[in-house]
């Protein structure tokens, strides 16, 4: 189940935060609730990438996003996103949130977040985002000018710009395995 009371806390809790620059980082603190655990009693991989909604969200309201995407009927979309797990978050563990957006190219946003207990670093997640209207994907310079900033999208990191081209070479639709045909077909 999505965490819509802790969603919501979220909001609350930073209903009155100073505003941040487009590339302002956001920081929360969160515990790790038994219904956040797998079977290994430690943070569930899938919900690692929902408990990052509760870094996001609260950056896309205090980086000013949310009214301008309201005013302009406009929504917010994971278009792909590349994850790395290093150390368990288990039970009761308290870890905190670091986001932020890194920079844009002509049809994406990128975002990093990451998950910290004390001084390590637990898991990483890079998302690609896009801003959606009625006539698809609108350009990240559009939106940030709609931010009330004209600026060119800081230097994306290497590793962004490498993953970027390597998703590109990546087949869509993918194929369908010999052996799953039948199954689909059903």
């Amino acid at each position: 189940m999505y965490p819509l009371f802790r969603f919501a806390k979220e909001l609350l809790k930073f209903r009155n935060a100073p505003a941040l620059p487009v590339t302002g980082t956001h920081v929360s603190t969160h515990i790790c609730w038994p219904w956040d655990l797998d079977p290994w009693v430690e943070l569930n991989n899938g919900r690692t990438l929902t408990l990052f909604d509760l870094g996001r969200i609260p950056l896309a309201r205090r980086t000013g996003m949310i009214p301008v995407m309201r005013a302009n009927k406009w929504g917010i979309t994971v278009a792909g996103n590349s994850t790395r797990y290093r150390k368990r978050i288990r039970g009761f563990d308290r870890f905190t949130m670091l986001s932020r957006m890194v920079g844009w190219d002509h049809r994406f946003i990128y975002m990093e977040q990451t998950m910290w207990r004390g001084q390590d670093c637990c898991n990483q997640v890079m998302i690609r985002s896009a801003v959606t209207s009625a006539n698809g994907i609108v350009p990240p310079a559009q939106v940030v000018r709609a931010l009330g900033h004209d600026m060119e999208s800081p230097p994306l990191p290497d590793w962004i710009t490498a993953w970027i081209a390597a998703d590109a070479q990546r087949p869509w639709p993918p194929a369908i395995p010999e052996d799953a045909k039948l199954s689909l077909s059903q």
